[in-house]
Order: C-alpha cells, then sequence, then structure tokens
C-alpha cells in the first residue's frame, strides 16, 4: 500500500527504510560483517574531523518524492540545518551485506549520483572489495585505499576490515 511522504517523514521505522515513489523499501541492517565494517568506518572517519561530520544512517531527500538513508554519510562545511539532509553531502558510503542486490544498490547510487553526492564508496563486507563512484564513472579500489580530494581523506580498506576474520 502506497504511503505519502509526509507519513513517512512522521514515522520511525527500526529500522529506517527508505521511501521511494510512495513505497517503503527495506535496508538490510543489523548483520554481521555490515555492521562491524560500519563500525570501523565510523572510527576511521572520524580521525578527519573537523575536516568532516560524520553520520550514520542519515535521511537524506535526493529528489521529491525519494528519501534515502545511507549506511554512513560525510559532511564538509557546517553542520546540516535540517533533520532530513536537503543538500548533498560530501561522502556517502553503502555497505553490502549477504541480503543485498547489486541492481538495488545501482539505483540507490544513480540517486546519491542525482542529488548531488561528489564521493560515493560502495565496500563489500563480505569480499572485502570496494568501489568508488563519481560523476566521472565507477572503478574498483585496487591499491587498498579508498580516498577523495577536498578534504583529502584516505582510508585504507585494511583498516576497515582489521577485526574482521578472513
Amino acid at each position: 500500500m502506497p504511503v505519502s511522504i509526509e507519513e513517512y517523514i512522521g514515522t520511525e521505522y527500526e529500522p529506517d527504510c527508505d521511501f521511494v515513489d510512495g513505497e517503503l523499501i527495506d535496508r538490510n541492517a543489523g548483520y554481521y560483517p555490515h555492521s562491524g565494517v560500519l563500525s570501523e568506518l565510523l572510527y576511521v572517519l572520524h580521525a578527519h574531523r573537523p575536516a568532516i561530520r560524520v553520520y550514520p544512517t542519515l535521511r537524506m531527500r535526493v529528489a521529491l518524492n525519494r528519501i534515502r538513508v545511507v549506511d554512513v554519510c560525510a559532511v564538509a562545511g557546517p553542520e546540516p540545518k535540517y533533520e532530513i539532509l536537503q543538500e548533498p553531502p560530501f561522502l556517502c558510503i553503502e555497505v553490502l551485506s549477504h541480503l543485498d542486490t547489486l541492481a538495488a544498490m545501482q539505483e540507490k547510487i544513480d540517486d546519491y549520483l542525482g542529488f548531488g553526492v561528489a564521493n560515493i564508496w560502495l565496500i563489500d563486507s563480505l569480499d572485502r572489495r570496494a568501489w568508488v563512484y563519481t560523476t566521472d564513472g565507477s572503478r574498483e579500489v585496487k591499491d587498498g585505499v579508498l580516498r577523495t580530494e577536498d578534504p583529502a581523506i584516505t582510508v585504507p580498506l585494511s583498516e576497515v576490515f582489521a577485526r574482521r576474520k578472513a
């Protein structure tokens, strides 16, 4: 049954879900190693303060009738003004769980790019691989380091997966 955007905004979901054109879309959250990778990302990214502010599971209004909940995002500059991000963050990070499909994740990445997000990282928590998406295209991270520019952020994948058993 379709849901209005006002109803979505006024409701708390556990876990939170995306709102796409009147439909609630479940997010695959709460599974280890997905949660473990998110925890390590938050720890590593907090070292880059004050250049960025890091937020887990934040709602972003990426289009008139679409609100996405990002696994982790980083904002460069002032703190967001609203409870739901209305302006694109500097960085969005999605961590694949064993239940995610690449097609659904690609749609989410396309929404982020359309919203104006400059840097998107996709991390596969099971296969220990990562990809970077920008308006120039996408590429797999082959040297083991996720990077952005202006501000310059570097995150070695070895740190993200440091506490995970092989």
